[in-house]
Parts: C-alpha cells; sequence; structure tokens
C-alpha cells in the first residue's frame, strides 16, 4: 500500500468515525425526547387511573343509594 493510500483510508476511517459519532449524539437526543414522552404518558396514564377509582367509587355509591331507595319501596308495599 502507497501512502497515498494509506491517508485515504485512515481519511476514510476518520469519516465513518465522525459520521458514528454524529449518528450516537442524535440517537441519544431522540432518546431523551422519547423519555420525556414517557414521562408524560405516564402521568396521563396515572391521572386516568385516579379518575377511574374515583368514578367507580361514585357508581358505587349511586347503586347503593339506588339499592336502598329500593329496598324502602319495597317495604311501602307491603
Amino acid at each position: 500500500m502507497e501512502k497515498g493510500e494509506e491517508i485515504d483510508q485512515f481519511q476514510l476511517l476518520e469519516e465513518k468515525v465522525n459520521s458514528l459519532i454524529s449518528l450516537i449524539g442524535s440517537l441519544r437526543e431522540e432518546k431523551e425526547s422519547l423519555n420525556g414522552k414517557i414521562t408524560v404518558q405516564e402521568e396521563k396514564i396515572a391521572g386516568l387511573t385516579t379518575e377511574l377509582e374515583q368514578l367507580k367509587a361514585v357508581r358505587d355509591n349511586a347503586k347503593k343509594r339506588v339499592v336502598s331507595l329500593l329496598e324502602k319501596i319495597e317495604q311501602l308495599e307491603m
């Protein structure tokens, strides 16, 4: 291999390394962005889970009240 070819090989290697470094930087930024989005979605899920539990509690309370009213109506009919 001649000196000119060796320099070209080193230059090619340097370009590939620089390209990989750039790619790694881009991937890290994308990872951070995705982690942020995951955090937002997890917070939304937590909020919706809390809301669902509250709605279930309201529904259960309403059901108990309806059953209680029906029982009172049945007592009146006797």
